[in-house]
């Protein structure tokens, strides 16, 4: 297992409310686990604890078979690359740049990038589809564009796992969908992926796990047929929302009633 999570509980400081509530979850290797769940209800909070940031009030968070509170941020860095919701840049690195940044963990905080460093950058670009626009400026390129180089830096490292804060948010419906096959792509080659999402949709497209926040902080986790139910996401989302089989596409589609 890349993630052996057993009774985790977390709250924020000055809080008596638990924002995880002994949540148990395990993820292997080139397995997809997709985690959906209410604004709030705990979603960027686990992947928080994940990636070391933030750290629980008990249980058990194993990373590559390490208690992860033993680990240093390095060592979580070399093992989960990290893909946030939104990257707003600042300054007009190259895209070749800023993908070279993800090598940090490797090579040092104050080291210079070497020639291994730039051919890492080349090839995570290449497996991309970006690499033609390696010298371009960051802040010139398209959304779409930006997130492919944003997996390219979580990936260049070659860490374990790739963790995924709602990684279609703000993106057009194409290039949604070009993500999501990015993901699959990526579990495919071995990578452990773990996303949040509010789209039940997009973890019925990449099957393997899901798991789902309830009302009270707790999550149930299992493949993907047994959670994202109709029942299961009527009650999550406390609204009508229905799972029907479309016969032209061979799959069950979330679909909701008329407004």
């Amino acid at each position: 297992m890349i993630f052996e999570i057993e009774n985790l509980t977390f709250s924020y400081p000055d809080s008596d409310r638990y924002v995880l509530d002994n949540v148990t979850l395990t993820v292997g290797k080139g397995s997809i686990v997709s985690i959906l769940g209410r604004n709030g209800s705990g979603k960027s909070t686990l992947l928080g604890c994940m990636l070391g940031l933030l750290k629980p009030k008990s249980g058990k968070l194993i990373l590559s078979g390490n208690d992860i509170s033993c680990m240093s941020e390095r060592d979580i860095a070399k093992t989960v690359g990290y893909v946030p919701q939104i990257h707003v840049p600042t300054f007009s690195f190259s895209v070749l740049d800023f993908v070279i940044m993800g090598c940090t963990s490797r090579i040092g905080l104050f080291s210079k990038p070497g020639k291994r460093e730039i051919e890492d950058s080349y090839i995570a670009l290449t497996e991309l589809g970006i690499e033609a626009i390696a010298d371009k400026p960051y802040t010139h390129i398209s959304g779409g564009e930006r997130q492919k180089a944003t997996i390219a830096r979580a990936i260049v490292s070659k860490p374990q796992a790739v963790l995924f804060d709602e990684p279609t948010a703000h993106l057009d419906y194409g290039s949604q969908l070009l993500v999501l096959r990015i993901i699959k792509n990526l579990a495919e080659k071995g990578y452990s992926i773990v996303m949040t999402t509010h789209n039940p949709d997009h973890a019925l497209l990449l099957g393997g796990k899901a798991a789902l926040f309830t009302n009270t902080g707790t999550l149930v986790a299992g493949k993907v047929d047994h959670i994202i139910t109709q029942d299961n996401l009527t009650r999550a989302y406390d609204t009508d929302i229905r799972l029907e089989y479309i016969d032209s596409l061979s799959r069950k589609a979330c679909v909701y009633s008329n407004l």
